[in-house]
């Protein structure tokens, strides 16, 4: 095993867990620019293929960062990442919860928090349109891929189904060619 390998994704998914804010999917455009584009990898197809089976499998959405890891470098390359986005987002967060009850009712600590959830939307709204940009590599063209994710968007705001409706209605939009 490349241990230069085993480092660089220790460094890449370290690095994306200090940002990570509302979870691993607004990390999506920053993740797949680091695996896609600089350090290749993976291809956009991949890596959405990638998405798309860890959020149809049971469990946290940072599934997709074992994925990765596992991709690019095996079983020990899943644990270096896995490890790599949880441990300092894990005592960050360990730290900041200590300080948290002594500056909860501070003005300026709600105002950062409200602050956080417009960059948490669109970082989300930029995951989507790069997981849509993604689909149209795979065969379906980009104007499809843009509706079908705007599709899901109008659903997932008017009615909040299960993930899994919207990906068991793609996988058979999938498998009947319509996409």
């Amino acid at each position: 095993m490349d241990n230069n390998l085993l480092a660089e994704l220790a460094t890449v998914f370290a690095r994306l867990s200090l940002m990570a804010v509302g979870g691993i999917n607004p990390l999506l455009p920053e993740m797949h620019r680091l695996v896609v584009e600089t350090y290749h990898w993976m291809t956009d197809a991949q890596f959405t293929t990638l998405f798309a089976i860890t959020q149809g499998a049971p469990g946290p959405n940072v599934l997709i960062v074992a994925a990765i890891g596992w991709q690019v470098a095996g079983i020990p390359g899943a644990i270096v990442s896995l490890s790599a986005i949880c441990l300092p987002s894990a005592l960050l967060a360990g730290g900041v919860a200590t300080l948290r009850d002594r500056v909860a009712e501070a003005p300026w600590a709600r105002n950062i928090q409200q602050g956080l959830v417009p960059v948490t939307v669109g970082l989300v709204a930029a995951s989507s349109l790069l997981l849509a940009r993604g689909a149209s590599e795979t065969g379906t063209s980009a104007t499809t891929s843009y509706l079908l994710a705007a599709l899901a968007l109008l659903v997932t705001i008017r009615h909040n189904p299960n993930p899994l409706w919207l990906l068991a209605a793609g996988a058979i939009l999938g498998l009947t060619g319509v996409v």
